[in-house]
């Protein structure tokens, strides 16, 4: 089912697509191919819908949250806006601080993609990025499939090629409240569940220093379940740079994560083909007016962006986003619900 969304600035209207499965629905738009409601029973049955986000398709353009949206060509952080791609050095804009986030001002979850497949259970959206687009090199045609792949799971499919070598890393923003959207004072109080053994140890700007740390004995420490607000206000350096857990950590295994709301007994494991994932509670969150009015407070929502390291790029013995000209990029997240 197709929809009106909203009217842009620019005229063109954005449209949103409702896909289902089972007990299972999602509505994504193409602005950004975001996904903005995904709605999933609990234990009794009661279906509630389990993700942030805006009603209207213009507020998703005056928000810096990123809720739902696809994050392309580079998600997370790159230092000083700046990296060498075959010894050529490639500048991208500078829009948090001196650093490059999430490819700049004009990334692709601001931008219109178009439709080109849809059927009962997934659609399909493409976006053309040409040479020189927020500074990388390549033509590039992009694409993202959002598919019920079983009556439990919501995979997301990413292709890219590109006529030169370039960067594919990219992601999707959701922030998950497995309570409801409209519960944010309850999202500290979900349980993570994480196997990986280190994380990405970074500085004041986010930007990663190189060190791999281990888990063990730190809060950043999920092997065990535990609430993701539980250890959050310890004196610890790395949670006070950040301002709460906005930490790359490992992919160990899959699920690489599982964030379980207590009360309803609702689940989303998180199953991917990255390297590493972006934890991120919310810290930046200030009352944004969300779905149904509801105010998304501070912390009220987890991220969990699957994707390469942040400044992967700036660290050639890390795994790298690099993929060489012709060649075809293809990523594959999937969040299985219970």
């Amino acid at each position: 089912m197709k929809n009106l969304f909203g009217v842009l600035p620019n005229g063109r209207q954005a449209h949103i697509y409702t896909i289902t499965c089972g007990n299972l629905e999602a509505h994504i738009t193409d602005l950004g191919a975001t996904l903005v409601r995904l709605f999933v029973p609990d234990r009794a049955g009661e279906k509630a819908d389990v993700v942030l986000g805006f009603d209207r398709a213009e507020d998703y353009l005056n928000s810096t949250a990123y809720f739902g949206a696809t994050v392309g060509r580079n998600a997370n952080r790159v230092k000083n806006g700046e990296f060498f791609l075959n010894d050529n050095a490639v500048s991208l804009p500078q829009n948090d601080g001196k650093n490059n986030l999430h490819s700049g001002p004009d990334s692709y979850a601001f931008r219109l993609w178009e439709c080109k497949r849809q059927e009962e259970n997934l659609v399909q959206f493409s976006l053309y990025s040409p040479d020189g687009d927020q500074g990388f090199p390549g033509n590039a045609e992009v694409s993202v499939t959002y598919a019920f792949t079983a009556p439990d799971t919501l995979q997301i499919t990413y292709d890219a090629v590109s006529d030169k070598d370039t960067v594919f890393n990219l992601t999707n923003h959701t922030y998950f409240n497995m309570a409801g959207h409209d519960k944010p004072e309850l999202a500290m109080e979900q349980i993570l569940c994480m196997p990986a053994r280190f994380f990405t140890v970074a500085d004041a700007e986010s930007i990663p220093t190189g060190e791999k740390r281990n888990v063990a004995d730190t809060p950043m420490d999920f092997r065990i379940p535990k609430a993701v607000g539980r250890d959050i206000g310890e004196d610890y350096e790395p949670l006070k740079l950040q301002g709460g857990y906005d930490h790359n950590f490992e992919v160990f295994c899959n699920p690489c994560a599982i964030l379980t709301d207590p009360v309803s007994g609702r689940s989303v494991a998180v199953s991917t083909d990255c390297p590493g994932m972006q934890m991120y509670s919310g810290n930046f969150l200030a009352g944004e007016i969300g779905k149904d009015g509801v105010s998304y407070t501070y912390r009220g929502g987890v991220a969990l962006e699957t994707q390469f390291y942040p400044d992967s790029v700036n660290k050639p013995d890390w795994p790298q986003p690099i993929v060489r000209a012709g060649e075809r990029y293809h990523s594959i997240t999937a969040f299985t619900f219970k």
